[in-house]
């Protein structure tokens, strides 16, 4: 997500936005570009990720002492009905599970969202089983000594946490994500019900309450909201990548769609969520989007001669950090005309993962994308984006 000389653009347009909020009274602290003027929402994604091996407890503790605004776990369902936090029903992907000789004839094959996965999965297993289980980190390039230290945890336990940490005016909002409901209501261990439940034990089913429920689903965000659910809800866009060569993202299953859509026979892809009419559409069951966000902010590499995209750093691989940004699409404007919030996915530091023209510095990229408006963002790193956003508030004179 580059672009040669993004740096001097974001430069030039950062000192813009000073110039206008300070000339609408914005550089005494008023005026923010977020849809309720309100600064941008910092999601600790899966916990601490960057650091620790992701949602399980320590990593929830740890977010949180980061100074993190909510919490985000992705929820499945364990064979006895209870919901925990794991991104993918398939445990072979974040657990020690595959180490743990009494389970072994538990491996299987199955097709999660039409994609034909070889695991233990978490239908498979009691809450007592998966207790029994380590989270491990899922990239080689973070710490590995924490692996299979840490277990995993309950939705209920995370509320409870988030609870017990807000304290003295500070509030520990949760961030759930219903993962793969189609999939679960296959298996007969639908999700939607258990967490309304759930939410309204808590104390916590209204808009103004610290939680905010996820999905890629169109459908279940629909049924959570025509069964009792009142929170708000953020309706996710996916893609599958980005075209380094043309800066456009590409769409190929199972991140072309809504795995719901895929099911009804909707051909619409992800992107149609994003037009003005998709907004309208989200908006009527939901109170913001959380895209991918080159959906904001795309990137670009550089062509050779052979027509592929250069190796601009020279280490033999050709990622992000070969590209450049593009300018910003409308869709921040747009989705706030449409009275949407718009919450971001997934920053992170990796030199990998950062596009060329912000030198290797991932609060730069933040920076980037909170002047636009951005209402939030999740992030494997949530001190890194709390310190851009302390420096963002700065440059706007708060």
């Amino acid at each position: 997500m580059t672009k040669n000389n993004r740096h001097l653009r974001v430069a030039l347009m950062g000192a813009i936005t000073v110039a206008v909020v300070t000339a609408c009274g914005g550089g005494n602290g008023r005026d923010l570009l977020t849809l309720d003027g309100k600064q941008p929402v910092v999601v600790a994604h899966r916990g601490a990720s960057g650091y620790l091996p992701e949602e399980t407890y320590e990593a929830y503790v740890k977010a949180i002492d980061l100074g993190a605004d909510a919490i985000e776990p992705d929820l499945v369902s364990t064979k006895d009905g209870v919901l925990i936090a794991r991104h993918d029903p398939n445990l072979a992907y974040s657990t020690n599970v595959a180490s743990i000789a009494k389970f072994a004839e538990r491996k299987k094959t199955i097709s999660v969202d039409g994609e034909i996965q070889t695991g233990w999965f978490a239908g498979d297993f009691t809450l007592a089983e998966i207790k029994e289980l380590g989270g491990i980190s899922t990239d080689a390039e973070r710490p590995q000594q924490f692996n299979g230290l840490y277990k995993l945890v309950s939705f209920q336990e995370i509320i409870d946490l988030a609870k017990a940490r807000s304290v003295n005016g500070r509030v520990v909002a949760v961030y759930p994500e219903t993962k793969n409901p189609t999939y679960h209501r296959e298996i007969g261990l639908p999700l939607e019900d258990k967490l309304i439940a759930i939410v309204k034990a808590a104390g916590w089913n209204s808009k103004d309450a610290p939680i905010y429920v996820q999905s890629f689903e169109p459908s279940s965000l629909k049924y959570l909201k025509a069964n009792g659910l009142n929170t708000k809800l953020i309706q996710l866009i996916d893609a599958d990548d980005v075209d380094l060569a043309t800066g456009a993202l590409t769409f190929a299953a199972p991140y072309d769609r809504p795995y719901d859509w895929f099911k009804s026979g909707d051909n619409r892809l992800f992107s149609a969520m994003v037009t003005p009419a998709g907004l309208a559409e989200i908006k009527t069951y939901a109170d913001g989007i959380g895209p991918w966000k080159p959906y904001i902010i795309s990137v670009k590499g550089q062509l050779g001669t052979d027509g592929k995209v250069k190796d601009i750093n020279g280490d033999g691989k050709v990622n992000y950090a070969d590209a450049s940004s593009l300018p910003p699409t409308t869709l921040i404007a747009d989705a706030h005309k449409a009275g949407l919030l718009v919450h971001a996915y997934t920053f992170r530091n990796e030199s990998r993962r950062i596009p060329a023209d912000f030198k290797n510095d991932p609060k730069e990229e933040y920076k980037a994308f909170y002047r636009l408006g951005l209402d939030g963002l999740f992030s494997d790193f949530a001190d890194t984006a709390i310190a851009a956003r302390a420096d963002y508030l700065k440059e706007m004179g708060r």
